[in-house]
């Protein structure tokens, strides 16, 4: 792999390739004439933190402890007080003037104190905004100047090969940084939320990366690392990362509302299998097949009827059930979007109002 990556780096800065990913030139360099990824590194890695959470775990505990009377006889006045519990994990600052940062939702969940370790060893204590735990995505605040944030790019445009860089504070060691490839994308089913569109990756992500950084060289943010699929907990070569498109979505909401309105149209729909798209016609089209439709709902209003096939959003491409619901479902309500719908008689857009 590191053979691979460091040809791949010379070939793209040789011949000025701009990044796959992202259409704009690379940042990395080259070094004593061997390539060399210090130049993106120097420029995002302040913008990765360390996170350490205090929450409180239950004291020990009896069922006798319960009984007033037991403990009046034993003299227990007091019962068994809570224990403190440390947790770390990373995070991504994303606006340096408002102090914001990035993590996962299971990173904060329950934290009576949360703390945030910079690059340069400022320690600064941090607000919860807000918190979704579908996608597994957490806002929180912190009071700093001259703090780095991460640029955002377009996860939509990651292509299965493109290179990649994750960078965390696994195992608590300390910001470490990984490289490896995208493998897929689209994951579904690694949990049981139902807000699913992973990006997989060979780069290590192990105990603690939860909430760094997925980074493309040109050194942008296109995912938060969140997962690893492994029996024994370590890296195993195959880590999940929340895409950036899902991750803005969701913080939006946050420093907006401090929560997530979930939107809904009133549908339910499964994937355009082959057989599928065979009874219906469809030749190689895919999507999301409207499996039926809830009477008095915004799609029954908007003329919306089981087989209708849906292939994207807002001029987006839909390609599975869960990439549809994943797209209602983090637009807030009242927002109106366009569904292309494809029937037996031709394509259409259908304007729908996103109720809650």
């Amino acid at each position: 792999m590191i053979t691979t990556l460091l040809v791949a780096l010379a070939l793209a800065l040789v011949a000025g390739i701009a990044s796959p990913a992202l259409g704009q030139p690379a940042i990395a360099g080259i070094a004593g004439g061997v390539p060399t990824l210090a130049p993106v590194l120097d420029r995002v890695t302040p913008a990765v933190v360390n996170i350490s959470v205090i929450s409180r775990a239950p004291g020990s505990s009896n069922p006798l402890y319960n009984d007033p009377y037991f403990r009046r006889f034993f003299d227990l006045r007091d019962m068994p007080q809570e224990e403190p519990r440390l947790s770390a994990g990373s995070g991504v600052i994303i606006d340096a003037a408002r102090g914001h940062v990035l993590t996962n939702h299971h990173v904060v969940a329950g934290a009576s104190e949360i703390v945030v370790t910079l690059k340069d060893g400022r320690r600064l204590r941090a607000r919860l905004i807000g918190s979704d735990k579908a996608t597994d995505i957490a806002l929180l605040k912190v009071q700093a100047t001259n703090l780095v944030a991460l640029p955002i790019g377009d996860s939509d445009r990651l292509k299965v090969g493109d290179y990649v860089v994750a960078i965390g504070n696994p195992f608590g060691l300390g910001q470490t940084v990984t490289s490896g490839i995208v493998s897929a994308l689209g994951r579904t089913g690694i949990s049981n939320d139902g807000y699913e569109d992973f990006i997989q990756t060979d780069a290590s992500i192990n105990p603690g990366n939860s909430g760094g950084a997925l980074v493309t060289l040109d050194g942008r943010l296109v995912g938060i690392n969140t997962a690893i699929l492994s029996p024994a907990g370590g890296n195993v070569g195959i880590g999940f990362a929340v895409p950036s498109n899902m991750v803005v979505a969701v913080m939006n909401q946050l420093a907006r509302d401090g929560r997530v309105h979930r939107g809904r149209v009133g549908i339910a729909v499964q994937d355009v299998t082959p057989d599928i798209a065979e009874a219906l016609g469809l030749g190689d089209v895919r999507g999301a097949v409207i499996a039926g439709v809830e009477p008095g709902s915004p799609a029954q209003r908007a003329g919306l009827a089981a087989g209708d096939v849906v292939t994207a959003v807002d001029g987006s491409p839909v390609h599975s059930a869960a990439g549809l619901r994943n797209r209602i479902g983090l637009t807030p309500a009242g927002t109106s979007v366009t569904l292309t719908v494809r029937r037996s008689d031709g394509a259409r857009d259908v304007s729908v109002r996103i109720s809650s």
